[in-house]
């Protein structure tokens, strides 16, 4: 098996066509290095060939091959953390700018969408279930904080008695139903987002992998294993694929394994009774279950537990009983496709934006990717041509690294999950 190529999914299965890209080999000059070919690199040098910058984009494997191929598509409100706890944290000026920077970001998705004709089944709405009683109450102050004080009306607290219209399951006590957001095929918005950026100027590379970076001569030198680029700047967008290539931001991110399913196709009149709005849906767990249907009336869900970075042996059988304790009339469904990737999570599960030098990074999206990258790029874009009030509002947030530091924090995370897994099946 070729593991550069795209690991099997739905997604890869359906994806629109797209050419192999070239490897890079001997040397590139450029105004601007990209390390990455996910959401948040295609962003960045998608908006800096847009402001006429000469951008060189390297990714090691494929375009999208990473997170941006394989989540679950969601594109949620906000960020990871409610509007209550953002103010309560860092005010309410700060928490309303963070909040109006991540809504932007979901338009830049509805607009890079339109303007470049991606075809990626782009569907409206979105749905929060509360998996035990007690949060209710929050739910319903969350709603209220969104419309008091960030002025943000798409979002409706739904009761238990009223939830039948949203979701065919009695499993949750209670919704936040958001027609805000959506859901949209990730592999083909990133490979249009690529298109894109080709087609503004960028030169992007594929099977190059960055082996070293380093500052020299008031620019930066990103070498890869057949040849190197000589750039002003650079901009590192691996996320929870960053490895070893930058140790003074590797500790402020932990990839933790996600594992996703798709069912057989299923009918209309089926898929309506599941999701009557056709919403994605994600519950009120630590360890989120996520799910929603697809173009073609498939189940898409994500869920399951595991802290070790080997797979289960078997993921559709380790994912397909989380989806028929919600919906146990797809029990018997076949699963025709099932698949794992990893995400980057902070410590504070906001995202990780800053400066280095004449590095620039954005990591630790924290679940929140789909939504959040594109608006990361743009800031990125801004502050390196020389406006960071924006950047500066992410990039000013305090993140502590993971105790123990990369060798330690995946077993001090492991203690932390089971703990967090364990309340919530109590």
């Amino acid at each position: 098996m070729d593991t550069l190529e795209h690991p099997q999914s739905y997604y890869v299965a359906t994806a629109r066509p797209f050419p192999h890209l070239p490897e890079l080999r001997g040397e590139a000059m450029a105004d601007v290095a990209v390390i990455g070919g996910g959401y948040t690199g295609l962003s960045a040098a998608l908006n800096l060939a847009e402001r006429g910058y000469n951008v060189v984009l390297i990714e090691q494997a494929r375009i999208g091959w990473g997170a941006s191929g394989r989540n679950g598509g969601q594109i949620n409100t906000g960020l990871r953390k409610g509007p209550i706890e953002l103010m309560a944290r860092y005010g309410r000026d700060r928490a309303k700018a963070m909040f109006s920077l991540a809504e932007e970001g979901r338009s830049i998705i509805r607009e890079r969408v339109a303007r470049h004709r991606i075809r990626c089944d782009l569907k409206a709405n979105t749905l929060l279930v509360a998996h035990r009683p007690k949060e209710e109450g929050w739910m319903r102050a969350e709603v209220e904080t969104l419309r008091r004080e960030f002025g943000y009306t798409k979002a409706r607290f739904v009761p238990r008695e009223e939830l039948d219209e949203y979701i065919g399951s009695d499993a949750f006590h209670a919704g936040i139903a958001d027609w805000g957001g959506g859901h949209l095929h990730p592999l083909n918005y990133a490979l249009g987002l690529a298109q894109a950026a080709i087609d503004a100027g960028a030169q992007l590379y594929e099977r190059t992998r960055a082996v070293a970076l380093n500052e020299a001569q008031g620019g930066v030198v990103v070498s890869t294993g057949n040849g190197q680029i000589k750039a002003a700047y650079a901009v590192i967008a691996c996320d929870a694929y960053l490895g070893d290539l930058e140790p003074r931001i590797a500790t402020r991110i932990m990839p933790i394994a996600n594992f996703l399913i798709a069912t057989e196709p299923l009918s209309e009149e089926e898929a309506r009774a599941l999701i009557p709005g056709d919403s994605c849906v994600c519950d009120s767990r630590f360890v989120v279950n996520y799910f929603r249907l697809s173009g073609d009336r498939r189940m898409i869900w994500g869920g399951g537990e595991k802290y070790t970075p080997t797979p289960p042996p078997d993921i559709a059988a380790f994912v397909r009983p989380h989806m028929a304790r919600v919906f146990p009339q797809l029990a018997d469904k076949k699963i025709e496709y099932a698949w794992s990737g990893m995400v980057g999570i902070t410590m504070s599960r906001l995202p990780n934006l800053g400066r280095i030098g004449n590095i620039f990074y954005a990591q630790g999206y924290s679940g929140q990717g789909v939504a959040i990258t594109g608006i990361a790029g743009k800031l990125i874009a801004e502050a390196l041509s020389g406006t960071a009030e924006r950047f500066d509002v992410f990039a000013n947030l305090p993140h502590r690294p993971f105790p123990g530091g990369t060798a330690l924090r995946h077993p001090l995370m492991t203690l932390a999950m089971l703990w967090y897994a364990m309340r919530d099946r109590l």
